[in-house]
């Protein structure tokens, strides 16, 4: 006759270590915030600033002159949530580049409300949850051991 109770050394080890799907979906989450962000931190650190005024309406606003940090902000967790997990040197700072990214994500979706543009509130809270699904994930289920 079949049990049809689990195997108790088969459900420990699925709950202690990260399955395959989990690592692959961190990968593909990480990889998508640095393209959103190796584009927009790009933009807002190379482009002059009067054409990104003709873009971004807020860039006219209180927060204009920060466009540039903003951009080099961008730039470096773009580089941050991928190069160490990908290197294994200091992984650690992948979900602490996750994290600034959210933070990033939090405050720009301040100033568009503050600025009442709605719509661009969207991608604020896309990238925002992709980036805590990385932190979180690189934090606590799957994280990646240095070399």
């Amino acid at each position: 006759m079949i049990s049809a109770t689990a195997n108790p050394t088969s459900t420990a080890t699925s709950t202690t270590t990260p399955g395959k799907g989990l690592h692959i979906g961190l990968w593909v989450a990480q990889v998508l915030l640095a393209l959103a962000f190796l584009g927009a931190g790009g933009m807002k650190t190379f482009t002059p600033i009067e054409q990104l005024r003709a873009q971004m309406s807020w860039i006219s606003g209180p927060l204009g002159g920060a466009v540039r940090f903003i951009g080099v902000v961008e730039l470096l967790g773009a580089a941050g949530v991928v190069l160490p997990a990908a290197t294994r040197i200091m992984p650690k700072l992948t979900p602490l580049a996750a994290l600034g990214l959210g933070v990033t994500m939090v405050l720009g979706a301040l100033t568009h409300i503050s600025m009442g543009e709605y719509p661009m509130i969207v991608s604020n809270l896309i990238l925002g949850g992709l980036a805590a699904f990385v932190a979180w994930g690189r934090l606590k289920k799957a994280p990646i051991s240095p070399r």
